[in-house]
């Protein structure tokens, strides 16, 4: 009876020890997305008042703002931290998810091992999201950019239209929400798995450390970065 409970007992602190690992992994996470989205809405705030943005782009805008008194403004400034949101969250849960595997992998790593090891994973995944968050918002805005592209518009007076100013405004914050995440959610991370009590067994297996590494490795030559 004593032995038929052992393993029981052991795979009871595994499933403990894994379940405040994910808790962990969530929760920083969490604090990488809040901070690289409080950034966004800075970033969003100063740029909207510096550009002049008043919100009102189409029909609908404008109605909210002449029948129901809603600031347009506040409502643009909301639509881009909302839009921001979803991108920053892939980023950040996977930042914490590479840091987590990386110290798995070569629990000898310090800090600054870390850091740099998950960032090259960062900035190949940033460079991938980037050029779909471009391609995303050029789709969307392609009739409005062809209609100026017929009307033989100079360059100044298309970058003033309030329709494409406002596009441009909402890639711009958003790319550079998402290259900050980077750096805080994998500080953050690396500075948590540092800390973190070492397993009491510490031996790890050869071939996963050497999976990891070959993934960072593919990684960063998938998506090189200059």
């Amino acid at each position: 009876m004593p032995q038929s409970r052992r393993p029981r007992t052991a795979a009871g602190q595994e499933g403990q020890l894994k379940g405040r690992e994910s808790i962990q992994r969530r929760e920083l996470a969490v604090v990488g997305t809040l901070t690289s989205l409080s950034l966004t809405g800075l970033l969003s705030a100063v740029a909207i008042d510096a550009v002049h943005l008043r919100g009102v782009t189409d029909d609908s805008s404008f109605l909210l703002d002449m029948s129901y008194s809603i600031n347009t403004q506040g409502l643009l400034l909301a639509g881009i931290i909302i839009g921001a949101l979803g991108v920053l969250d892939d980023v950040t849960v996977t930042q914490a998810v590479t840091v987590e595997e990386l110290a798995v992998a070569n629990p000898g790593y310090t800090f600054r091992q870390l850091y740099r090891a998950a960032g090259r994973v960062g900035r190949a995944h940033i460079a991938s999201v980037i050029n779909t968050i471009i391609l995303a918002y050029s789709g969307a805005a392609l009739p409005l950019l062809l209609l100026f592209s017929i009307g033989d518009q100079d360059l100044g007076d298309v970058l003033r239209n309030p329709v494409l100013a406002q596009e441009i405004v909402r890639a711009v914050v958003g790319t550079l929400g998402l290259i900050a995440a980077v750096p805080i959610t994998t500080a953050l991370a690396a500075l948590a798995a540092t800390r973190r009590t070492p397993p009491s067994d510490p031996s790890v297996s050869a071939r996963h450390r050497k999976h990891v590494n070959s993934l960072l490795d593919a990684a960063a030559h998938s998506h090189p970065v200059p």
